[in-house]
């Protein structure tokens, strides 16, 4: 083989960020479903500036429930409420991507071991794996919150390269984000797949020459 590990994105890659973000608005704010596609752009928008390193994952967090709670025109005594709603909400969500189960049967058959790769908060991307019946996949789990830097920032790659003991040339990288996965991780000299979900790309087919 020419890796011995492989770090994998988990939001878009292993679990279906839209569905779950749905899911986890609608538990937070029921009465106002309508809502729900501002909400996500609002949050889509903030998390695009944070990939270009105009804010952090951490400051992104607080800032589209304040928005996005100011655009609906309630008062802002209902941020906190509504954060905690949908960040509790959240760490239950679990739709798998499409092939996400069988990639990783596949990739741990193959002899690679796996390591989780996401911009989030650390207990909550691991419940969330936990509940989708995913999470004895990985050897450990590499979660911005943790590690103290967001991807793309290169020292996020280092510092998960320092956890798991292995060079570079050692590790592939899998994510649905060109900048945040594919350039972060070639910037610390990993090898990177672009999976393209966009472009309803598959992830067998993705794996297939590893």
């Amino acid at each position: 083989m020419k890796y011995k590990a492989i770090f994998i994105d988990i939001d878009d890659t292993l679990l279906d960020y839209v569905s779950c973000c749905r899911e986890a608005y609608d538990a937070a704010l029921p009465e106002h479903p309508e809502h729900f596609q501002l909400f996500f752009d609002i949050a889509g928008h903030l998390f695009s500036e944070a990939k270009h390193g105009k804010y952090t994952i951490a400051e992104v967090m607080d800032l589209y429930p304040k928005e996005f709670i100011a655009a609906i025109g309630y008062p802002e005594s209902a941020v906190e409420p509504f954060k905690h709603a949908f960040r509790a909400a959240w760490g239950e969500t679990h739709t798998l991507v499409p092939e996400a189960k069988e990639m990783l049967d596949i990739l741990r058959t193959k002899g690679y071991l796996l390591f989780a790769a996401s911009n989030s908060f650390g207990h909550l991307q691991r419940r969330r794996l936990e509940r989708a019946g995913i999470l004895p996949y990985f050897e450990d789990t590499y979660i911005s919150m943790d590690i103290g830097y967001d991807k793309p920032d290169i020292r996020f790659f280092q510092e998960a390269l320092h956890r798991c003991g292995l060079q570079p040339s050692e590790v592939l990288m899998i994510g649905d984000s060109m900048t945040t996965d594919v350039l972060g991780a070639q910037a610390a000299g990993i090898e990177a797949l672009f999976f393209d979900r966009r472009n309803n790309a598959s992830l067998l087919e993705l794996i297939k020459e590893l």
